[in-house]
């Protein structure tokens, strides 16, 4: 495809085109239009590390990019028509692919990971649709803290105080191309979940990656920093990425019997519950997400399975045809969408090739009902399965999963080298 197939909304006069990175959040470049067309046919030059590059934006030597081959460049190519920005007149924006200088893909990229799996899935004769929520917290940019105070989770009050900012995030991101179905107060203060509607996987992955990078825009003009940190505070709820299954064939889907889940459903429930504690590395990538694990959170403890039951790892959603769908709710809002729905999808499919069936379900509460395997309580132990698992290396690929790890370790280290104000508070004084 070449820059016909990618017509800039009238008025453009810049683009933002970007790709999601090993976090799976959006880095790319502002382009003038009149650079448009050569963007289209030759791509946009930039750094290939940014597939290696932490949250801090600090790098290490991998071996795709290292100080010995000198960093080298990939480029950026639109994958779908760019849209104009609702709130900044002239600008459209738009997401990437990346190829290398060689135009073949990135081995490092996060996104292929994904594509094959959705390759896979169409082999079997699937499309993998996919719906994610997200919470967030909306902070004062100066002091980190809510500007809100008390829960008042679902409150219709608390929708009207936040309007003025959720509102426009609602519309805007609508217009954008990314389909919301609802917001609402989640279960503290200044924090807020947004639905995106259901769709084909990979597109779902990019509205993710999209969503994050205009809901912390947004909500700056508005006078608040957006974090999708899993855990900003100890003692109030931390925040969830939550994915929705179901598998579709000639416009039906495939989990769904007479409005319940099927044999195919439940196969791949299998093979998600499987994988769920194996695959912890790309659900939870910080030592900050797994401070979400704990009892009576809403937050997993277990890979255990149930029929609407919110304290499972895997909710099954049962109703008409359409909307029968599994819920695996483990994953923290900070993760990489692409990693994470490729594991799942992955995991998945498993499942239905080898004919698995779920142990028994809980009716109960699964935080002390269950006997399922328990997830990983910590990223040493989740980094520890990952290097273990043959299943990570062949779904993520032995490159990306290298580099994930190294990110982890050295976020391990780092965390693991301070003094945390908890422990000068206990001790100086009392030593």
């Amino acid at each position: 495809m070449g820059f016909s197939d990618y017509t800039l909304p009238e008025g453009t006069h810049t683009i933002v085109l970007g790709v999601g990175d090993v976090n799976g959040f959006m880095r790319g470049k502002r382009i003038p239009a009149t650079q448009w067309e050569r963007t289209c046919n030759d791509g946009n030059a930039i750094i290939a590390a940014l597939f290696a590059m932490d949250m801090t934006s600090d790098v290490w030597d991998t071996p795709y990019c290292s100080f010995d081959n000198g960093y080298v460049d990939m480029h950026m190519f639109p994958s779908h028509v760019p849209v104009a920005s609702p709130w900044e007149e002239g600008v459209a924006i738009c997401m990437a692919r990346a190829e290398g200088l060689d135009h073949k893909p990135v081995p490092i990229d996060p996104r292929n990971a994904l594509v094959a799996q959705v390759e896979r899935a169409a082999k079997m004769g699937y499309e993998v649709q996919v719906g994610t929520e997200l919470e967030f917290y909306l902070l004062d940019p100066e002091t980190g803290k809510p500007t809100f105070s008390g829960n008042q989770v679902y409150g219709i009050n608390r929708m009207a105080e936040m309007e003025h900012v959720l509102g426009p995030i609602r519309e805007h991101l609508n217009a954008l191309g990314i389909p919301i179905e609802q917001s609402n107060p989640e279960y503290a203060a200044g924090q807020v979940e947004v639905n995106i509607r259901y769709g084909e996987a990979l597109k779902a992955a990019d509205r993710v990656v999209l969503f994050r990078a205009m809901v912390k825009e947004l909500a700056l003009k508005h006078g608040y920093l957006a974090t999708f940190m899993a855990k900003p505070y100890i003692d109030q709820s931390g925040s969830g990425f939550h994915t929705h299954y179901s598998l579709w064939r000639d416009g039906k889907n495939q989990f769904a019997t007479n409005k319940t889940i099927n044999k195919t459903g439940l196969a791949f429930l299998a093979g998600l519950q499987t994988r769920m504690a194996e695959m912890s590395l790309v659900t939870s990538m910080t030592p900050n997400a797994y401070r979400r694990r704990q009892p009576y959170t809403f937050c997993p403890m277990n890979a255990s399975w149930g029929y609407d039951n919110r304290t499972v790892g895997l909710r099954v959603i049962d109703g008409s045809d359409t909307a029968v769908r599994i819920e695996k709710r483990d994953a923290s809002a900070d993760c990489n969408p692409y990693y994470l729905l490729a594991c799942e999808i992955a995991a998945g499919l498993d499942g239905i090739e080898a004919g698995l069936k779920p142990g028994p379900h809980i009716e109960g509460n699964a935080y002390e009902d269950s006997d399922d395997e328990p997830l990983p309580l910590s990223l040493d132990e989740a980094v520890r399965r990952a290097k273990q698992s043959q299943f990570m290396q062949d779904v993520v690929g032995k490159d990306r999963l290298a580099v994930i790890v190294k990110q982890a370790e050295r976020e391990i280290e780092f965390v693991n080298k301070q003094v945390t104000q908890v422990e000068t508070d206990r001790y100086l004084h009392n030593f």
